[in-house]
Formats: structure tokens, C-alpha cells, sequence
């Protein structure tokens, strides 16, 4: 499988720059194999979504102000379970923030594994730079706790403020990672009970399923059977049913490859000004007029004097004059064609910028002639 960049007439210099992507397969001689466990997962591999509440310390004056009362009382909280009493209401510090820890623990993990985790600011605080988390146990939706976050953030940048409200900001400096900062203190249990195997597909299709349950029976014997386009049902063996026996079971299914088929897509980026497609996208036979329409409208101050002595006001008022530059449209016929270079190729000629392609991109889909799924993001 080839992919193929297409460039496209870059945006003028004093125009927000735009980055313009196309990915395009294009008919490939030999079709692209990948790994079985890349493309799914086995139902029995629990995950679960975890969350926390804590305080980040150490900062340099970027913590949550006086205002911010739920951080000034989980400190009062914290100095009352250490033995020292304080008034929450009189508590003026700002190296404190108040933040929420998230991760995911998957059943695979074993108690004291050390997992990433990540921290965002809940406050006003305007930096977490240079921050330790404290000690903050991290539970799921039914309050048990799995992990215990702990250790120094790493922002990725920085925020540095000087006199004169100036600022020098690298990255976003609300949200970080500490990188092992998590210890497992639960493992979540495993689904199944280990006669049978769920393969679950990260993009359901009834082709890619096929061809897995294919590729697994033409080894072992009819041993599995597809349930719907997302799952693939394995039915373990007696022969196989053993613990070494079923690891290796499943570590060959999943160094299986296969080619897995995928939905014809193109999926828009409108911030960055991105388009990628995918393989399977046509476009039908259209014809396409493409001009730019700029209005100017222009205020000119007329300024009105009154006769002297007369005790009148200088009037300053405002005339308006507008102007239509309508560009000449430009046609460019486009026949039935699979490979986007064509499409990339046909725009560019009549000066499309990437906007604008999206722009007609987005109108091909509303024509019908767009033979693909259209995803704005």
C-alpha cells in the first residue's frame, strides 16, 4: 500500500498559515498486511476509567487565588489530618492548586506496576510548572480505589510573566503527565471465564471480521465464528485449555496478519485547514466553479465646522463606501476518478487554497458526488 502527499497552492504571507494533508492509497499492487492484535483486542482485557482529586505544591505564585475556596479548604483538610489547624478563611497562598488526576488501569496490570497519569488544573491557577502532586488516591465510578498518584509534573513548556502584562507562553501549561506517577495498589478483575475469547474489532467491519475467523479456522479448525461486525467468538479447545497453552494460542492468533478492509472516509480538520482520505473514495462525474466574492466597505470621517461665533459643535460623522470585487469563476470538470490525486491536481490548477478545498470538499458531499463518509472534526 502506497500513500501519496499531494501538495497543494500554499495560503498568501499575510494569511494565517494553513497546513493542507492528503493521504491518499492509490490502487496498491499488493495489498497491505497488518498483525491481528493491532486491529482488535480480547474481551477479556478490562480497563477502567479512573479519577482523583488532589493538590499540586512547589508552585512559583501560578496557584489558585484566595478565591478559589475548594482549594484553600482541602489545604485547611490536609494541615487539620497532619495535626495543625487553620483557618481556611485566612489562608493566602499561591504555590497551591487544586486539580483533577485521570488515568486508565487495565486488568493486565499487577499490584505496584507504575502507570502514567495525567493532571489538570480545576482552578485558576496559571501555571501547574515546576508542581508536585500530593499523595491522591485515584478510584472508579464506584469509589474503589485502584491507584495512588504521586511525584513532580512535567508540562512539556513554560509561562513566564513579566511587568506590563507581557507574557511568554511555551505549550499549555494547564495540563501534565507524570510519567510513572501511578502505583497500582488493585488489579481490576479479568472477563470471561477462559472457555471463550471475544476478539473485539477497534473498526468494526463484517470483511476485516471474515478474514480474521478465516485466517484462525484454516490453522486450528473451526474454532471461531463471527457474532457481528465488531466481534470475533473463539471457542478454546480442550487441547488448548491450559494456561501455557491458551497464552500461546492467543500469541499466535495475534501475530496473524491479515488485510483488513475499511470504510471509504474523508475527514476534515477545519482548524488546521487538514484533509486526509482514505482508499475507497470516488468522486462521480461533476463539474465544479470555484471564485472568491471579497466585499470592502470603507468609513470615511466627514467633519462638519460650525459658522464662527455661532457657539456651535465640531459634528464628526461617518460615511460608508462599499465595494464588490467579484472574481470571474473558474470550472474545472472532474470524471469519475479513485485516485484523489486527480481531485488534488484539478483544484490546484484553478488555485484552490486549502480552505477553500475543504470548502468544496464539503459541497461534493451535499451533491452526492462524494462516494465517501464525511467526518469534521
Amino acid at each position: 500500500m502506497r500513500t501519496l502527499m499531494c501538495p497543494f497552492i500554499s495560503l498568501p504571507t499575510f494569511m494565517i498559515a494553513f497546513i493542507m494533508l492528503v493521504l491518499v492509497m492509490c490502487a496498491p499492487e499488493a495489498e497491505a498486511l497488518v498483525r491481528v492484535k493491532d486491529i482488535t483486542r480480547t474481551h477479556d482485557q478490562n480497563e477502567i476509567d479512573l479519577l482523583g482529586y488532589g493538590l499540586v505544591i512547589g508552585l512559583d505564585g501560578s496557584g489558585d487565588s484566595k478565591g478559589t475556596q475548594f482549594t484553600m479548604q482541602s489545604l485547611a483538610n490536609m494541615m487539620e489530618r497532619l495535626g495543625i489547624t487553620v483557618n481556611s478563611a485566612k489562608l493566602k497562598v499561591k504555590n497551591v492548586a487544586a486539580v483533577m488526576v485521570t488515568t486508565r488501569i487495565s486488568s493486565r496490570a499487577r499490584e505496584g506496576d507504575r502507570i502514567d497519569v495525567t493532571v489538570s488544573s480545576i482552578g485558576d491557577a496559571t501555571s501547574l510548572q515546576g508542581g508536585n502532586l500530593l499523595l491522591t488516591p485515584l478510584s472508579s465510578g464506584d469509589g474503589d480505589i485502584y491507584v495512588n498518584a504521586q511525584g513532580p509534573i512535567s508540562i512539556g513548556g513554560f509561562n513566564v510573566q513579566v511587568d506590563g502584562g507581557n507574557k511568554i507562553i511555551n505549550n499549555y501549561t494547564m495540563v501534565g503527565r507524570i510519567p510513572g506517577g501511578g502505583k497500582v495498589v488493585r488489579r481490576p478483575e479479568k472477563l470471561g471465564d477462559g472457555s471463550e475469547l471475544l476478539l473485539i474489532l477497534h473498526d468494526p467491519d463484517y470483511h476485516t471480521a471474515d478474514r480474521i475467523a478465516s485466517k484462525i479456522n484454516n490453522r486450528y479448525g473451526l474454532i471461531s465464528y463471527i457474532d457481528d461486525a465488531a466481534t470475533v467468538r473463539l471457542v478454546v479447545p480442550d487441547s488448548l485449555s491450559s494456561p501455557n497453552e491458551r497464552n500461546r494460542l492467543l500469541a499466535d492468533i495475534g501475530g496473524m496478519k491479515i488485510s483488513p478492509d475499511q470504510v471509504a472516509r474523508v475527514v476534515i480538520n477545519e482548524r488546521t485547514g487538514t484533509i486526509v482520505a482514505g482508499e475507497y473514495v470516488t468522486i462521480a462525474p461533476v463539474a465544479i466553479a470555484h471564485g472568491n466574492i471579497t466585499v470592502k466597505v470603507r468609513s470615511l470621517p466627514i467633519i462638519s465646522q460650525p459658522e464662527p461665533f455661532s457657539q456651535g459643535e465640531t459634528v464628526i460623522t461617518s460615511e460608508y463606501q462599499i465595494s464588490v470585487d467579484n472574481e470571474p469563476a473558474r470550472v474545472v470538470h472532474l470524471k469519475e476518478s479513485v485516485a484523489l490525486t486527480d481531485v488534488a491536481n484539478a483544484l490546484n490548477m484553478i488555485g484552490a487554497t486549502p480552505r477553500d478545498i475543504i470548502a468544496i470538499f464539503e459541497a461534493l458531499k451535499r451533491a452526492g458526488a462524494l462516494r465517501a463518509e464525511l467526518v469534521i472534526i
